[in-house]
């Protein structure tokens, strides 16, 4: 698979990076994202783990064109076209292989795409406080080419909460939040500025 144009992401990018302390414990999943299906195989393997692939195309716009790493070799110009697509090359396991995840900036943008079917906004909130130190370069890129109204609604929503100094160099002009209202839960409270629903109980509501 380290062969395959496949990353780690989401969840699994982000507590492999040090923020698992601000994710509370779930079933044991690693989160792929992939431009295409894995082989079937992959379902059989045998791991003490469940195996989760997400369409990457479909939250980002710009196509994953970059190979996968060489097994045996650094390749400093393949990292450098990782980093601008907010992927990061992690040398991993025994054998030091290198492992494509998510950074997270990216990783962050998964995992909002999650709620709140999947993640809660409770545990987002905790991860949104400590994430100090993103990068607002690569946040902007990934902002721009994102897809999904209902993530880059959510970004800012969180991010305004908890007012890091990254956000003040965000562009908010250049990132189209589209139009009309999204109800992300039932009966959950509306927040007029990014018009979507959060739940009651959320922020003591």
């Amino acid at each position: 698979m380290l062969h395959a144009p496949v990353s780690v992401g989401g969840r699994t990018a982000l507590e492999m990076q040090g923020f698992a302390h601000y994710l509370s414990q779930s079933p044991a999943e690693v989160h792929f994202y992939s431009d295409a299906k894995l082989p079937g195989w992959v379902k059989n393997l045998p791991a003490n783990c469940k195996f989760v692939l997400h369409n990457r195309a479909r939250l980002f716009s710009k196509a994953f064109e970059v190979a996968p790493p060489d097994l045996h070799e650094s390749n400093h110009l393949v990292e450098k076209l990782y980093l601008e697509l907010g992927l990061r090359v992690l040398h991993w396991g025994q054998w030091n292989w290198p492992l494509v995840s998510s950074t997270p900036e990216r990783g962050f943008l998964e995992l909002l795409d999650e709620l709140p079917k999947k993640e809660t906004f409770h545990q987002v909130d905790m991860l949104v406080e400590g994430l100090t130190s993103l990068s607002p370069s690569r946040l902007q890129r990934l902002l721009e080419s994102c897809k999904s109204v209902k993530v880059k609604r959510l970004f800012f929503f969180f991010a305004d909460r908890h007012e890091h100094r990254w956000l003040s160099k965000i562009d908010r002009k250049k990132i189209d939040l589209g139009k009309g209202k999204r109800m992300l839960v039932q009966n959950g409270k509306y927040d007029s500025r990014y018009q979507i629903t959060i739940p009651k109980d959320f922020y003591g509501f």
